[in-house]
């Protein structure tokens, strides 16, 4: 790296070091503000049960030692060995316990006689977004997604992932809980890698944000929404023809691109309003609108509010 004369980074050479604009899947992660957390680490004796579904989160639990058994309504139980991860995309209702036969239901979320031999140790926590518009990113998932050894030794990152945490839970050294949370948002980004690399994706907005061609439009739109896009230049950010994008978009997204140029917006202009004191027309123009008249129209037609109702519920 050479020095300018004035002792300093040359412009140019600085402009190499520079990270850039996000990806298409950073941007929308930050975004709508992933977050995860851990709320139960611990030894389960004898016979227990765990039911944490139905809070509207993604819930998981990593099997840290022993073994367990994931029980779901209409399915055979299934074991889960010391190392292995399951969480539920879509907040799947589900049961965890100590035996292979489906707890009765007074055993769930009762606790245990401390008595009783070790069975199990198990990290439970959740994987959140503070903007519960990144639903629609998890419908490509399955419904319960199980990482076991074998699949994450092909995931040495994964893996490290894994042990850190329980590294971290097991020395609880000042400021491990801020450190595993941390970890546990890690974990969720790579759990999405995972389950694109692994082929098992076929479209879908996830699918998408991974794609080479579409993934430029999307981080382009999530980057840059007070642009003034339109298909043709969207398929340039691309690099492909207006046609064939607009096919691929809609066929790996499930909507066309200047409909989720609009929802982005939206989303966008949501957050503006309920978060910030920014006037209308600053936020018009935030999310693409030169006047203030088409962006209240706009916003109502597609979210069924006007952005004043949204704003002054936000504040009640």
């Amino acid at each position: 790296m050479s020095d300018s004369p004035s002792g300093g980074v040359s412009n140019a050479n600085a402009a190499d070091i520079g990270i850039g604009q996000p990806d298409a899947l950073s941007s929308l992660l930050i975004g709508l503000q992933l977050h995860g957390e851990v709320y139960v680490s611990g030894s389960f004796c004898g016979a227990w049960a765990v039911d944490t579904s139905g809070k509207r989160h993604i819930p998981f639990h990593l099997v840290s030692a022993g073994r367990a058994w994931l029980h779901i309504e209409g399915q055979p139980s299934r074991v889960l060995n010391a190392g292995d991860l399951v969480l539920f995309p879509r907040d799947l209702s589900h049961t965890i316990s100590h035996s292979e036969q489906p707890p009765a239901e007074e055993l769930v979320n009762a606790g245990f006689d401390p008595s009783e031999p070790v069975t199990t140790e198990m990290v439970c926590g959740y994987f959140d977004f503070t903007n519960k518009a990144a639903w629609p990113l998890l419908e490509s998932l399955d419904d319960v997604i199980v990482l076991d050894l074998s699949q994450q030794s092909l995931q040495p990152v994964l893996r490290a992932f894994i042990d850190y945490i329980v590294a971290e839970l097991k020395q609880r050294n000042p400021g491990f809980l801020a450190v595993v949370n941390q970890l546990v948002y890690l974990l969720f980004v790579q759990v999405i890698r995972q389950q694109i690399e692994s082929g098992r994706l076929k479209e879908g907005l996830l699918v998408a944000l991974f794609d080479p061609k579409i993934s430029k439009a999307l981080a382009a739109i999530h980057n840059q929404p007070q642009q003034n896009w339109s298909l043709v230049t969207l398929a340039q950010e691309s690099g492909m023809g207006r046609s064939s994008f607009a096919a691929l978009f809609q066929k790996l997204v499930g909507m066309p691109a200047m409909r989720y140029l609009t929802l982005w917006r939206m989303r966008e202009a949501t957050e503006l309003l309920k978060y910030t004191n920014r006037s209308m027309l600053d936020i018009a123009e935030q999310c693409g609108y030169e006047s203030e008249a088409a962006f209240r129209k706009a916003y109502k037609q597609t979210m069924g509010d006007t952005p004043g109702a949204v704003r002054k519920s936000a504040k009640l």
